[in-house]
């Protein structure tokens, strides 16, 4: 019976996919994702708004029905508690439309 190690000359490693980031977001420093907001308290707050809101905003407004995953910020937060705890600034998305459409709009804000 062979064995794994000889197939380790013929294992390459890859890059690594996660994108750093940048020193002066708001992210950096914070290691976590409880240390950012998202903790606990935020877990059970965003499974009660999804039960109470549980289709994506976006996909509504094309006139299609998809089950929503993610509690969005409508504002960026980008670290402010209160804003990221205002309910107003809440809305579900799936996650296509939030890793996509969402992610596609606000580039296009920073670059104006």
């Amino acid at each position: 019976m062979s064995r794994l190690t000889s197939l380790k000359s013929s294992l390459q490693s890859q890059p690594s996919k996660l994108s750093t980031i940048n020193p002066d977001s708001w992210r950096a420093g914070k290691e976590t994702s409880a240390q950012r907001g998202y903790g606990y308290k935020w877990q059970k707050a965003r499974a009660a708004w999804i039960e109470a809101h549980p289709l994506c905003e976006y996909c509504k407004r094309e006139g299609r029905v998809t089950a929503g995953s993610v509690v969005d910020h409508i504002t960026p937060h980008q670290g402010d508690m209160t804003l990221f705890w205002a309910r107003t600034n809440w809305q579900t998305l799936c996650g296509p439309c939030h890793n996509v459409v969402k992610k596609t709009e606000e580039s296009r804000l920073l670059d104006l």
